[in-house]
C-alpha cells in the first residue's frame, strides 16, 4: 500500500478523531449491532470533550449509516453485517504481524482482520498483561511500569518470546495467525524480521509485516480515551513522550502500511485490501 502522507501541521478536528475511533470499534466488534450508546453528556465525559463535539462525531457516523438516532430514543449502533461471518482459507498458512505506536490502532486492525478471516488473534497485552503485572509487583515495581531497566531487560523479552511461541504453535497446528504488539524495536531490526521470516517459512507459512501509521493528535485522543493505567506516564508528559516517537518510522523490509490517521482511508476498507493481497485461496462459510 502507498506510504501515508506526513502528519498534518494543524490539529485534525476532534469530532473526526472520535468518529474514526468509534467506527473502528464497530468494525472490530467492540461495539455491537443494536447496542445502545451512552448519552451525549456521558460520551462527552468519557472522551473529555464538549457535548457539541460529540454531537458532531455522532452526526458523521449517522451519515455513514453506522449510528441510528431517533427522537427521544438513545442512539444505537447500526452494523447488521457484523453477524455475517466467514472464513478465509489461504493457499498456505499466513502470519500477519502488526506493529505500531501506542494509540495507533494496531489492536483494532487485528480485531477487524480476525473478524473478516476467522483467523486467531494473538495480542501481546491480552496474552501477557496479567502475568507481567504480577512479575513487576514481585520485583517491587508498579504493575504499570513499562520504562524501568528491569521491565525492559527481563520482562519485555519474555513477553515477546511468549507471543511468538503462541504464533509458532498455531502454525504447527496448520492455523493462520494475526499477531499484534508494538514491535517498535523488533521492526527496526532487519535481522530480527529475517529470523521470523525464516521461522515462518520453515513451518510452511508466509509472514506479512504490517505497520499502522497514525498522526500524533489522533494517537493522543485515543490514548487519553482508553485511560489505561500503563499510559499514565505518557499522558503525564505527552510532549516528552512524543519527542521519542518517529511517526515517519517504517520497517526496513517489505511491508504494508495501514493509515489510521483521520486523513487516511477507512481502516476496515484497508484491512480488506490487505486480505486480498495475501494470495488467498477463497472464502467459505
Amino acid at each position: 500500500m502507498s506510504r501515508p502522507r506526513s502528519p498534518v501541521a494543524r490539529s485534525e478536528p476532534l469530532a473526526q478523531q472520535i468518529a474514526r475511533n468509534v467506527e473502528n470499534d464497530i468494525e472490530a466488534g467492540r461495539l455491537r449491532h443494536g447496542q445502545r450508546l451512552p448519552s451525549s453528556r456521558d460520551l462527552a465525559q468519557e472522551w473529555n470533550v464538549s457535548v457539541f463535539t460529540i454531537n458532531e462525531a455522532m452526526d458523521l457516523l449517522a451519515k455513514k449509516g453506522l449510528v441510528v438516532s431517533k427522537p427521544r430514543a438513545a442512539r444505537t449502533v447500526n452494523a447488521p453485517d457484523q453477524e455475517v461471518r466467514g472464513e478465509v482459507r489461504p493457499v498456505a498458512p499466513q502470519v500477519v504481524m502488526i506493529g505500531g505506536y501506542a494509540g495507533s490502532g494496531k489492536t483494532e486492525l487485528g480485531r477487524i482482520l480476525a473478524r473478516e478471516t476467522g483467523w486467531p488473534m494473538l495480542d501481546k497485552d491480552t496474552l501477557t498483561r496479567f502475568v507481567v503485572e504480577a512479575a513487576l509487583e514481585m520485583q517491587g515495581l508498579s504493575r504499570n511500569d513499562r520504562e524501568s531497566e528491569t521491565y525492559l531487560t527481563k520482562i519485555r523479552p519474555a513477553e515477546y518470546d511468549s507471543l511468538l511461541e503462541a504464533m509458532a504453535e498455531n502454525l504447527q497446528c496448520g492455523n493462520n495467525a494475526i499477531v499484534t504488539a508494538p514491535f517498535i524495536r523488533e521492526f527496526a531490526d532487519e535481522s530480527w524480521i529475517r529470523q521470523r521470516e525464516l521461522l515462518c517459512r520453515n513451518l510452511g507459512a508466509q509472514l506479512t509485516i504490517v505497520w499502522v501509521y497514525c498522526d500524533a493528535d489522533t494517537m493522543h485522543t485515543y490514548v487519553r480515551h482508553r485511560n489505561a493505567p500503563r499510559d499514565a506516564t505518557k499522558l503525564a508528559d505527552w510532549e516528552t513522550y512524543m519527542s521519542g516517537v518517529n511517526v515517519e518510522f517504517r520497517p526496513p523490509v517489505q511491508h504494508v502500511v495501514i493509515d489510521n490517521s483521520v486523513s487516511g482511508g477507512v481502516m476496515a476498507v484497508q484491512a480488506r485490501q490487505l486480505i486480498d493481497q495475501l494470495a488467498l485461496n477463497g472464502k467459505g462459510k
